[in-house]
């Protein structure tokens, strides 16, 4: 199982380029799926807004396998690394699910 995480609206709200408040029950349903599963964090940040990110979450607990990287895995199933971030789960605050449309 993968999941990729957006940051800014979704583990925290969204206060960019500053970190809003911890959105907990996202955080809590990452750390609880973390033991199952791998965790990307998906987001748009850059340089040292990412870093930013990166060291919040690590503070939350929140362990990250990748970082707007492809696991390894994926990579080699599908033959490439493009440049779409492949999850079984997407958590973002500007979802829709397509099958609800």
């Amino acid at each position: 199982m993968i999941i990729a995480v957006d940051f800014d609206g979704t583990l925290c709200k969204n206060a960019f380029p500053a970190i809003g408040k911890p959105k907990q029950n996202v955080i809590d349903y990452i750390k609880k799926q973390q033991e199952e599963a791998t965790i990307i964090l998906w987001t748009c940040r850059q340089g040292i807004l990412l870093k930013r990110a990166e060291r919040w979450c690590r503070e939350q607990g929140i362990r990250l396998d990748y970082i707007n990287k492809n696991a390894p895995s994926m990579i080699k199933l599908f033959n490439g690394d493009c440049r779409k971030i492949f999850a079984n789960i997407y958590i973002d605050d500007k979802s829709l699910n397509a099958e609800d449309i």
